[in-house]
């Protein structure tokens, strides 16, 4: 049956996996119909299923090819924590930036609450400032 983080370890693999296959609809289904997600720039957090795929939607409507790379997880008790990094081209609109075709690469920390074998809340820190400035017009840096 496996210790509880083993469980919570496992869930997270599971959806990170049908992230990277980009199958939205099938992780939205691992988290709790209440989900919470805590992003940085936000007065408050966000509730929802729904609003968690329109995120997940944006980023592979902006990076079609988008390549995702857990470089560590571990967890304790109800949390997991993830360092991963995020890799593709900018094929599509992101965040009001046009299309550039540049390849591009930004890494996340991320902390998940499970709850009865669900994902229940996301602490995330994306590196956006890295990421916009690759797709901003005036700038080309190389991906990281």
């Amino acid at each position: 049956m496996g210790t509880v983080t083993e469980k919570n370890l496992t869930l997270l693999r599971t959806a990170y996996g049908r992230l990277e296959r980009a199958d939205v609809e099938a992780c939205a289904q691992l988290l709790t119909e209440d989900f919470i997600a805590n992003v940085p720039g936000m007065a408050d957090p966000l509730h929802g299923r729904e609003v968690w795929k329109l995120g997940a939607r944006a980023m592979w409507d902006g990076f079609p090819d988008l390549r995702i790379t857990v470089e560590d997880m571990f967890g304790a008790g109800d949390r997991v924590a993830v360092r991963v990094h995020f890799s593709g081209t900018h094929r599509g609109s992101f965040q009001g930036f046009a299309p550039t075709g540049r390849e591009v690469g930004f890494r996340s920390l991320e902390i998940y609450r499970v709850e009865d074998d669900r994902i229940a809340e996301e602490w995330v820190a994306p590196d956006m400032i890295s990421l916009m400035r690759q797709i901003a017009p005036e700038t080309a840096p190389a991906p990281q």
